[in-house]
């Protein structure tokens, strides 16, 4: 059911970038909404950073689970979660489509899942299924504002939203998560924007950082190459642009996504 190929894949860099990842930045909008003893479902939990954090602020009396395809991240995360001493949270491989059967939550959550998904419609519905509330967030790739925007950066951003779309996904699934949230039949829907911005010598280092490796070696490599979207010159040159911009003291990058909280409540 509306599988697509996950666009960013596996690679160590992508999973040290998804690793630094936290309630706090990447889902504020969902914390005021956080309570002691809520259960949370996570959705594509990845390597379980979010997840650990979500465990950590319902207490000890709430409960996480934390759902991903990849058994191997699933592994990667529950070792976070035994490193990191917290024993409120369970990792599963699982499925976005069909997540928690015969399962109930106060929460569905899922950062950066639904661009990935062919059939985001049909996930949201499974998700309301099983949930309260769902909150969901991901990028506007489109939207990426880069300074100083170089040939090679600018294409960057379009090979970005182009993979993802050749992958049977959206690479601007932030600015559709209220239109597939009324076609799941959701009652209440707020939306709203998060950004991240990298701009300091540290936020510099983290972002060009691993896309000096991702350009290369990640499944953006792998697909651009399978499409027929870049080839390797293109990507190399992608790569010392990044390297360019992480030295450069001007860098500055903002990332713009959108986010939902959805309901069956009276509209308003």
């Amino acid at each position: 059911m509306g599988h697509a190929t996950y666009s960013h894949g596996h690679h160590a860099s992508v999973v040290a970038a998804h690793a630094a990842r936290t309630v706090a930045n990447s889902a504020a909008y969902l914390s005021p909404l956080l309570a002691p003893g809520m259960r949370v479902l996570d959705v594509g939990c990845g390597p379980g950073s979010i997840t650990i954090d979500l465990a950590r602020r319902v207490g000890s009396t709430g409960r996480v689970v934390g759902i991903d395809m990849s058994a191997e991240v699933v592994e990667t995360a529950r070792a976070a979660a035994q490193q990191a001493g917290v024993p409120n949270v369970e990792f599963r491989v699982g499925d976005a489509y069909d997540p928690a059967p015969g399962e109930r939550f106060d929460v569905v959550h899922a950062h950066q899942v639904l661009q990935h998904l062919g059939d985001p419609v049909a996930a949201l519905s499974a998700w309301r299924a099983v949930g309260d509330l769902v909150a969901a967030r991901d990028v506007i790739y489109s939207a990426t504002t880069i300074h100083p925007l170089s040939p090679e950066l600018a294409r960057w951003r379009e090979l970005m939203v182009a993979l993802q779309g050749a992958n049977g996904g959206d690479g601007d699934a932030g600015a559709r998560l209220k239109a597939w949230a009324r076609a799941a039949g959701f009652g209440r829907i707020e939306t709203d924007v998060e950004t991240w911005c990298f701009e300091s010598e540290r936020g510099r280092a983290f972002w060009g950082g691993q896309w000096q490796e991702r350009a290369l070696h990640s499944a953006f490599a792998d697909g651009t190459e399978r499409h027929g979207l870049a080839d390797a010159p293109e990507r190399q040159a992608i790569a010392a642009a990044w390297a360019d911009w992480t030295a450069d003291d001007d860098g500055w990058m903002a990332m713009v996504h959108g986010w939902i909280l959805a309901s069956d409540g009276t509209a308003g």
